[in-house]
């Protein structure tokens, strides 16, 4: 296959402008993909644009990331309902840091043949002039074209009104697009469905300017089974930044993909060969319950943003919330792990000279309602310290038994789980 083509069978290809299949068949191209730096990290929603570039650099083209230093300070109207807030030129030149050393775990920049370029475009937005740029480009375009365009016409026709600033986006990215023709003879742009009116311009531009033609591609906006955006949790987005979302619920994220959509991503979000996938959507056809599918999508997904060993505690904890051992957790994975379980705070001195009894313990977390109840419990073995069943009914916890000197994980039956702290 082509690069074409692989968009194609990937599901990856919601449209694109003529003639672009018979220029991928035939030449090798620069192409880019722009990222707004709305935060200092990017969050699964970014993976798509990501893997895009990553499939374009692998079939020999130039993948050029666009960080918007320059576009972030106005802020795209696409998809949007409100205008998007502004933030402080400090604030985007922090978070263009933070995203180009995300984008460099994906792209391969050491490349000799074909490598990757990591560009920011306030190197040219921020010093062209106001005058000059009304001039030189925005003569290029009517509002009546612009009005056109879905991102900017349904926010127009809701009536919930549009600035000039953020009206003004489009003729920006249309100007990325003249500039990275114009020093990296780039002829391809792609982003999501939400782009197609951007990118149009920006081929537009090319031809007006330069007598050349530029080419686009969009890929569809993820959405699940269930309607909702892709990546839109109860807790919010998923980074890619592992102090914002740690590997274990990254991998925790992927693995609980519903059976409809499974496929799906393993086509978007991985690198898997047709026949690798063809036969997990056999599995999943076969026997569903052992979800080969979601853990082998959690895996590379896992693998490819954090790293082999990020993946191998991700999979150390998934394991131990099934009953695993704990010995080689910290207090932080424990944290992370038992977030949403019920916890209860002891004190820290319980612990201290003789110790606390296992039982007041598990009366003091309100899994048994007195001693006696908390004695039968132990007796018939449902309780786990640690994930280690406790018999003794007179066991009596130290300070040492507590992992890093405060936390005690105690597990009632199979599932049910309580986090103490010792604080």
């Amino acid at each position: 296959m082509n690069l074409y083509e692989e968009f194609q069978w990937r599901g990856l290809l919601y449209d694109a402008t003529d003639g672009l299949q018979e220029v991928l068949e035939k030449q090798t191209i620069a192409g880019y993909i722009g990222f707004d730096p709305t935060a200092s990290s990017l969050h699964v929603g970014s993976l798509l644009p990501i893997m895009n570039l990553v499939r374009l650099q692998r079939y020999g083209h130039t993948a050029i990331a666009l960080a918007g230093g320059g576009t972030g300070m106005i802020g795209d109207p696409s998809g949007r309902t409100l205008e998007r807030q502004l933030l402080s030129i400090e604030q985007i030149a922090f978070n263009v840091e933070g995203i180009r050393a995300q984008l460099a775990h994906f792209l391969d920049f050491e490349n000799g043949t074909n490598p990757a370029l990591l560009l920011n475009n306030a190197s040219w937005i921020t010093p062209v002039s106001l005058i000059d740029f009304l001039r030189d480009i925005g003569k290029h375009f009517t509002v009546n074209y612009m009005l056109a365009k879905e991102s900017i016409k349904n926010r127009y026709e809701r009536g919930d009104g549009i600035s000039f600033t953020e009206f003004s986006y489009m003729l920006l990215q249309s100007y990325d697009f003249l500039m990275l023709y114009d020093s990296h003879k780039c002829i391809l742009q792609m982003g999501g469905s939400d782009q197609w009116g951007n990118i149009v311009a920006g081929t537009e531009l090319i031809r007006k300017l330069r007598g050349a033609r530029g080419y686009g591609l969009v890929s569809p906006l993820v959405m699940t089974s269930a309607g909702v955006k892709f990546g839109k949790t109860e807790a919010g987005a998923v980074w890619l930044d592992p102090n914002l979302t740690s590997p274990f619920r990254f991998y925790q994220f992927w693995f609980n993909t519903e059976d409809q959509d499974v496929v799906k991503y393993l086509k978007f979000f991985t690198l898997l060969s047709r026949e690798e996938i063809a036969e997990l959507e056999t599995s999943l056809a076969t026997a569903p319950e052992k979800r080969e599918a979601q853990r082998r999508l959690a895996e590379e997904v896992t693998r490819m943003v954090h790293g082999e060993t990020q993946l191998q505690r991700a999979l150390l904890a998934t394991k131990v919330l099934f009953g695993g051992e704990m010995d080689d957790l910290s207090a932080r994975d424990v944290l992370d792990i038992f977030a949403d379980v019920p916890s209860h705070d002891l004190l820290p001195t319980a612990f201290e000279d003789k110790g606390m009894e296992l039982v007041d313990v598990i009366v003091a977390c309100g899994i048994a309602t007195g001693r006696g109840a908390a004695r039968r419990l132990i007796e018939s073995g449902g309780i786990y310290v640690n994930n280690r069943r406790v018999s003794d009914t007179q066991a009596v916890l130290l300070r040492t038994d507590l992992i890093e000197g405060h936390y005690l994980v105690l597990r009632k039956g199979s599932k049910n789980y309580h986090l103490a702290r010792a604080l």
